[in-house]
């Protein structure tokens, strides 16, 4: 059975970059971008190994005690880390089979960029839908499915929907207007030169939408 999940927590989604900084450098981004909003961080580090990625996930769980932290594609870093659960790409394990294997209240999230990833939605506490925007904000081309194709989507779901892909405080609001629970950025906080403020304008175009 899938968590409970109280939806406020997908408002604003922070998902890190890369260890440019170091360690202790991306946690403090990521704090600063929960202080000034973001309601759960996703750690997600393609290219590290898995005890790097622990000693990440470490770090970070002290640094955003206060929100749910996520490790993107594994389930096992983030069970022996103390994070409160994973994200899975549309290539990785189902959640269907990881629900049967992980504690009670343990978040997962999943991919979806298509019908055919809905399928794998079953035993996900939320969906991560997109890339809606491209850089810029444009809703259309470059493999964005646009804000019609997020609705689409999150209609067809049937678990609380997150946009990805592009968002920007000028974009976030047609996000929510077509039906997401909330965004999901990358590089629009961890690119930022003040993650905290970068964060607090994302919160003020989604607290504006009265959704």
């Amino acid at each position: 059975m899938a968590a409970v999940l109280d939806a406020d927590v997908l408002r604003l989604v922070a998902i890190t970059d890369s260890l440019r900084d170091g360690i202790d450098g991306l946690a403090g981004r990521a704090a600063a971008a929960v202080r000034g909003g973001a309601t759960m961080v996703q750690l997600r580090l393609p290219d590290e190994s898995p005890r790097v990625l622990a000693e990440a996930a470490r770090a970070l769980r002290d640094a955003v005690s206060g929100v749910p932290l996520l490790v993107v594609d594994r389930a096992d870093v983030a069970l022996a880390t103390g994070a409160d659960g994973v994200h899975v790409g549309s290539d990785g394990i189902l959640p269907a089979a990881l629900r049967r294997v992980v504690p009670d209240g343990f978040i997962i999230g999943v991919s979806v960029g298509a019908d055919d990833d809905l399928v794998r939605v079953s035993g996900a506490d939320y969906a991560g839908i997109g890339p809606v925007f491209v850089a810029g904000g444009a809703s259309a081309g470059s493999g964005a499915i646009g804000v019609e194709g997020f609705q689409v989507l999150a209609q067809q779901c049937g678990v609380p929907a997150v946009a990805i892909g592009g968002i920007a405080p000028h974009t976030a609001g047609a996000a929510m207007a077509a039906g997401a629970a909330g965004v999901a950025v990358i590089s629009a906080l961890f690119g930022a030169a003040d993650p905290m403020q970068a964060a607090r304008a994302l919160r003020s175009a989604l607290d504006a939408t009265g959704r």
